[in-house]
């Protein structure tokens, strides 16, 4: 039976991209790894966002005749680590900040900030030269570190979360808040997912995977339904590693590879390079 394209981004992400795969031809099963959930009491962001949108009045001297007419913001960068930080944050940003730097680490972070109407030349917004590592160190590479010495940045993201933007930004002498937007877990084990992984990995199929974490949450899930199986039943680990994986980012493609899967297609940021890849296995 022939294979297909698993999408297994967050479900409001995923869907967009399979109704795209499907009008290439393929057959498309989404498979959300990971389930977003907002916070119930977004403290953090919310004050955040306030300081955000209250500009800074700063005193002028009396030889200057004429107040400035765009007083500096609180913030001087705003880091989202992926689309949902985003979406999260724009469900309580109602009005956009002049003079303000956005920094996003991939293709989907800077069309979803585009989508909220954040997008250049209007906006100066930052990511990763380097399309296929499209993470926080290539992030770090692309900005002007020495023009944010002794300013204010805010890192939006999930619950929980690499460090390593916030130590770089710290690094190079800036104030860094840091303030979670959402939860994200992987799904629980339910006889339905139990289901349809055992369905899946019974084929060759194609796995969009756009989440170290994703993966491996996934691989964890799998070991879980080797360690209940009776001796001698084939291993659902082994038959995942089996698969093909088309990643985005260099990072996802070593996880995959220190997770065993030797079958990786890096394609680069964005969806239009994911799309891409497929095609050409047509």
């Amino acid at each position: 039976m022939a294979g297909a394209v698993i999408i297994t981004r967050p479900l409001a992400q995923a869907r967009p991209l399979a109704a795209r795969v499907a009008a290439l031809g393929h057959a498309v099963e989404v498979l959300p790894l990971l389930e977003i959930t907002p916070l119930a009491q977004p403290v953090e962001l919310l004050a955040a966002l306030a300081r955000l949108t209250a500009h800074q009045s700063h005193s002028q001297p009396q030889s200057q005749p004429h107040p400035q007419l765009h007083p500096q913001p609180y913030y001087q960068l705003v880091a989202f680590v992926s689309p949902n930080a985003i979406d999260a944050a724009f469900a309580h940003l109602t009005t956009v900040p002049p003079g303000v730097t956005w920094a996003v680490v991939g293709e989907g972070s800077r069309l979803a900030l585009a989508a909220h109407g954040v997008a250049s030349p209007a906006a100066h917004v930052v990511s990763p030269h380097d399309t296929a590592h499209s993470d926080s160190e290539h992030l770090l590479q692309t900005l002007d570190l020495a023009a944010l010495n002794g300013k204010r940045a805010l890192i939006i993201r999930g619950d929980g979360g690499r460090e390593l933007l916030a130590d770089g930004l710290r690094a190079a002498g800036a104030q860094v808040d840091v303030v979670p937007a959402y939860r994200r877990a992987p799904p629980a084990l339910t006889a339905e997912l139990e289901a349809t992984l055992r369905r899946l990995l019974a084929r060759d199929n194609d796995w969009i995977i756009t989440s170290s974490e994703a993966l491996r949450g996934l691989c964890d899930i799998l070991a879980e339904l080797d360690a209940r199986a009776p001796a001698g039943e084939t291993s659902c680990v082994v038959s995942m590693q089996q698969q093909h994986l088309i990643v985005p980012h260099a990072r996802i493609a070593e996880t995959a590879h220190n997770l065993g899967f030797s079958r990786t297609s890096l394609t680069g940021s964005g969806d239009e390079r994911l799309l891409a890849a497929l095609q050409s296995r047509l």
